[in-house]
């Protein structure tokens, strides 16, 4: 069978990218829908103990947006609904919902519990490789995720970013005799320093950064710094403990060649919040996965979406943000699925 579309990656952007398909006209028998676990994702594995910067609502806002995903008939008792809207809440919450809308989305397409590791163009179809079978399709909708980046200096023993955000698993590998760097000034980063000090109670935390603090402020209308400012608890904390009274146990520096080399050694492990990248697959005849940031389109008929191919805009004082969140995701794909639907090969 050659399908109208296969959808690579089952965390939010891989949902909303079935359901917009079908919100849209496209046969759910002719997609294909491929994923090892099916378990939302990274967002509902490995990132679930992580305080979300977005706001209830707009998780509400998303499970609704696609008729596809018939929330309207999903049961009443998840947690999330008993937060208020304008809270944020742990991932957790928000990935239950779904999880729920996942398994109802799977008994309409063709779903592989399989891994893609090369794409290939040839004769106008797709022709997908999985680890256990191969596939071809007419059209590639991408939402592969990404990876933390990892900086890695020699002779320093690194705490894997998914085993930081999860304080269980933080606090039994610090204790109270550990000086630990963590790099970066994200969201990720003031959360894992506020768990290292208040949770994990470590001797000493080294915050190495580069640029200052970054909030989001609300409007009436937009957000400043919707994409790149804290946001909600973290925001509140950094302001209070980092751009107000210094906590005895952190000290923060420039990330400069200097301070890495004088002030790295007396630290027992290294954190590294510096951001992501996308995730590799293998596309014959592209000497790099790149995509245009305006529309996702990759190659004909390979498009791409998520946290791997944000959506790049301008705010209203000109600065460039690349959009990420699920919301955002949603809102992105309801403007370009008309686009990709004639865009294909």
């Amino acid at each position: 069978m050659t399908y109208h579309f296969a959808v690579i990656g089952a965390g939010p952007a891989g949902i909303a990218a079935v359901g917009k398909l079908i919100d849209h006209g496209v046969d759910p028998q002719t997609i294909a829908w491929i994923d090892p676990e099916f378990k939302v994702g990274d967002f509902g594995t490995k990132w679930r103990h992580v305080s979300s910067n977005t706001r209830v609502k707009l998780f509400h806002r998303f499970y609704a947006a696609c008729k596809a995903f018939q929330f309207d008939d999903a049961p009443a008792h998840f947690a999330i609904h008993k937060t208020h809207p304008d809270e944020t809440c742990l991932l957790s919450l928000a990935a239950e919902p779904l999880q729920w809308i996942t398994d109802k989305l799977k008994q309409s397409v063709h779903v592989l519990h399989d891994k893609a590791i090369h794409l290939e163009l040839s004769n106008r179809l797709w022709n997908i490789k999985l680890e256990k079978q191969s596939l071809q399709t007419k059209n590639i909708i991408l939402a592969t995720g990404a990876e933390p980046k990892s900086l890695s200096f020699a002779d320093t023993s690194e705490i894997p970013l998914s085993v930081a955000l999860d304080p269980e698993k933080l606090s039994a590998l610090c204790h109270a005799d550990d000086a630990v760097a963590v790099f970066g000034s994200s969201h990720s980063a003031i959360i894992i320093i506020q768990t290292l000090l208040e949770k994990c109670h470590v001797k000493k935390v080294v915050n190495f950064y580069l640029e200052p603090l970054r909030y989001a402020v609300y409007f009436d209308d937009w957000i400043l710094f919707d994409d790149t400012g804290l946001k909600g608890k973290t925001a509140e904390w950094a302001r209070n403990n980092i751009d107000g009274v210094l906590p005895e146990k952190l000290q923060r520096v420039i990330s400069s060649p200097e301070n890495i080399k004088n002030i790295l050694p007396t630290c027992s492990h290294a954190i590294y919040a510096t951001g992501f990248q996308s995730r590799h697959i293998s596309v014959a005849g592209l000497h790099k996965l790149e995509y245009n940031n305006k529309n996702g389109i990759i190659a004909p008929g390979l498009f791409g979406v998520g946290i791997a191919f944000p959506e790049a805009r301008h705010d209203r004082y000109g600065t460039l943000e690349y959009r990420v969140g699920l919301w955002k995701f949603m809102e992105y794909l309801q403007n370009i699925m008309p686009v990709w639907l004639q865009y294909g090969v």
